[in-house]
């Protein structure tokens, strides 16, 4: 019995998507629930998983094709026996790229033996842009080292594995031609042989077209950027209390919630503390009212791959420290390995974002729109403070807050950033409520 696959049902605010690649090929095996395509959309990437056993008998959709939702994607044969038929052969040819074999060799010889199946099902492990790395420099996945988690390929592997790689001599109008197993997978040249490098003076450059994630965050930042009146004020906080705090109890924090003490749960609670005394930043406009969001879900920015994503710590006023650690960090891992809903990106009345994890001293962030404010951490740094007429080195953080000034006044905003400071630097009070 055939069964015919198709685009699911996209959220809401999705119109459309675009299918980025195919984890199956027509006459290979799939298992029910297995993932057999990823479509991208603005905000993630939704798997598309097998109804049931069988065999994929024929793909109607290539890569990079944008579809709607219900659209025919492909047709698997329930309960078949994986083999190359020549109904799926001449599927394959129609497919055109998409079926071609991850490593560029001939569809047959990339499905005889192990060596096919060790190539699937490095393949079904790739990011999208990973994937996208190696299918644009026709790379076997399977020749690769991998050092990601659970054997998964990284970025900077296949980065790693191209500067290794000798440049062919070939010229560009005639693709290299394929290595054998045994030869990827040999030993890399003694120090002594020099890779090829491209020729001194040589200027190269690439066209890449910006994934949908990319797109849409640029939109979003133009937006804000002329719809706005966005200003931003700093401040800078001692560092000292709170790592007193972590440092005292972090093993016992671990060891009875089973998640690390991080510096992210002050900083949401100092920020709701914040928030409670000056709802305006927790506001928002919607053409001329105001809507003042008696609740606080507060978004947390996360870098990916794909590009950068906020999910939503929601009702984070009645949650503990442990629970925001575990909700945040199922977040950022969901978001990193592409598995994060849309749900979890919608909505946020405040967001904060940490450009001190890569060494940022000081920035002025973008408000996540239509949100009013958003909270900027940087890098903690020893300097020179003047304490009791004592000049001592302390663990100082420059704060930013950036703000929608038609909305919040500037006292508002500075006294704000002023309550979180004082927050951090007295954690005590955000305990006691004082």
């Amino acid at each position: 019995m055939t069964t015919e696959i198709r685009v699911p049902q996209l959220p809401e605010s999705v119109a459309d998507a675009t299918l980025v690649a195919w984890h199956k090929q027509p006459g290979d095996a799939i298992k029910r629930d297995e993932n057999l395509a990823d479509l991208e959309t603005d905000k993630v990437v939704l798997e598309v998983p097998a109804p049931a056993n069988g065999v994929v008998r024929e793909i109607k959709i290539q890569s990079g094709t944008v579809v709607t939702s219900g659209q025919l994607l492909a047709i698997i044969e329930e309960g078949a026996a994986a083999g190359a038929s020549s109904a799926a052969a001449s599927a394959a040819k129609a497919a055109g790229p998409a079926s071609v074999s991850q490593s560029g060799a001939s569809p047959s010889a990339a499905a005889a033996g192990n060596g096919g199946a060790a190539n699937a099902e490095a393949a079904g492990k790739l990011s999208p842009s990973v994937r996208r790395l190696v299918e644009e420099n026709k790379l076997d996945p399977g020749a690769i080292p991998a050092s990601g988690k659970d054997g998964r390929l990284t970025k900077s592997d296949v980065v790693d594995f191209l500067g290794k790689k000798p440049t062919p001599v070939t010229d560009r109008a005639e693709p290299p031609a394929p290595a054998s197993a045994p030869a990827a997978r040999a030993p890399a040249p003694a120090p002594s042989a020099p890779t090829a490098r491209p020729a001194a003076g040589s200027r190269t450059e690439q066209r890449v077209p910006m994934t949908r994630l990319r797109q849409r965050i640029a939109q979003r930042l133009v937006e804000a950027q002329s719809t706005q009146a966005l200003l931003t004020s700093f401040n800078e906080v001692d560092m000292t209390a709170v790592m007193e705090l972590r440092n005292r109890y972090k093993d016992r924090f671990e060891k009875d919630h089973g998640v690390k003490l991080g510096f992210m749960s002050f900083f949401v609670k100092a920020s709701i503390e914040a928030l409670k005394k000056f709802p305006a930043v927790n506001a928002s406009i919607d053409g001329t009212d105001v809507i003042y969001h008696e609740y606080y879900d507060i978004g947390v920015a996360v870098s990916t791959e794909r590009g950068l994503m906020v999910p939503i710590v929601r009702d984070a006023d009645v949650k503990s420290f442990a629970t925001i650690e575990k909700e945040i960090g199922n977040y950022a891992k969901k978001a990193r390995e592409g598995t994060i809903a849309i749900e979890d990106l919608t909505g946020g009345t405040f967001t904060i974002t940490n450009g001190g994890v890569f060494g940022s001293l000081m920035s002025t962030p973008i408000v996540n729109a239509p949100q009013s404010a958003i909270l900027g951490m940087h890098k903690t740094q020893e300097r020179p403070m003047v304490v009791s007429g004592q000049i001592v080195a302390r663990p100082m953080m420059y704060l930013a807050v950036t703000y929608d000034h038609r909305l919040i006044d500037g006292r508002e905003a500075v006294q704000f950033l002023v309550t979180v400071k004082e927050s951090l630097e007295d954690p005590g009070r955000m305990l006691l409520g004082v």
